[in-house]
């Protein structure tokens, strides 16, 4: 089957245009190298690769041009919403290694719940390499169990750093979110991952996981809208359910 590519977290009135991901269903599982090469040809920030077992449930892998991706968040919506299309279904969902994610999709806006990432412990201090190579102010940085949380602190700090990517990568963490609050939306973000070909994400479900409860803590509130300011830019409404958590969002088919 042709693989179809689906955008996330796209807004037609913001002109945002999320974050693509091809996807691929399957008659059987793949090998590891076979998915991870197809995903290299196809060149997407993420292939879903989804595979129908007996009981007729949707599991599904998550492949970089450059290596696996153990949680992706905006790959998860595409294939949910590939999966609502196929099945003609409104609600999807997908198993993955460490559980489950569910989706609801309709004409053009989906929901999806994901569990919470929460923060394991605050550094003492930022690494010097990150420091510098973000070049803004850092007042704070996170330990989770997924990307770091650094915050910063101010909408124009995020949307105007420029990023030295070769400092960035003297330090051995492997990926950032870096976020403050907003002057129109709730709090807005960039994600940087500078040991991987891409360097830096476009819309990022995954660090929405671990922002949406820092912030939902910080400010006191269960609902809140983010903006990611990437290249392309995404649109997150988000709700906090327990220790879930609910990002909805709008869709294109391309």
């Amino acid at each position: 089957m042709k693989p179809s590519i689906i955008a996330v977290f796209t807004s037609k009135k913001l002109g945002y245009k999320g974050n693509p991901a091809a996807v691929v269903l399957t008659k059987m599982p793949l090998e590891t190298q076979d998915m991870q090469d197809q995903a290299a040809k196809l060149g997407m920030p993420a292939t879903s690769f989804i595979y129908l077992d007996k009981e007729g449930k949707s599991n599904v892998r998550w492949f970089a041009p450059d290596a696996e991706i153990e949680l992706c968040g905006h790959g998860a919506a595409a294939a949910g919403i590939f999966m609502s299309q196929y099945q003609k279904q409104s609600e999807i969902t997908l198993l993955y290694k460490e559980g489950e994610i569910k989706l609801k999709v309709s004409d053009d806006n989906f929901g999806m719940v994901m569990e919470t990432i929460p923060v394991i412990k605050p550094l003492s201090e930022c690494p010097l390499p990150i420091k510098e190579g973000l070049g803004i102010p850092v007042l704070a940085i996170y330990e989770t169990a997924n990307k770091h949380l650094i915050l910063t602190d101010s909408e124009s700090s995020v949307k105007n750093m420029n990023p030295d990517f070769k400092r960035l990568r003297d330090s051995e963490i492997f990926g950032y979110a870096i976020t403050a609050a907003a002057d129109k939306v709730d709090f807005v973000s960039r994600t940087l991952v500078p040991h991987v070909g891409q360097l830096e994400d476009f819309a990022t479900g995954s660090s929405h996981a671990m922002l949406v409860p820092f912030w939902a803590n910080k400010l006191g509130k269960s609902e809140m809208v983010s903006d990611q300011l990437s290249e392309r830019g995404g649109r997150f409404i988000s709700t906090i359910l327990g220790n879930k958590v609910l990002l909805s969002g709008e869709f294109e088919i391309h």
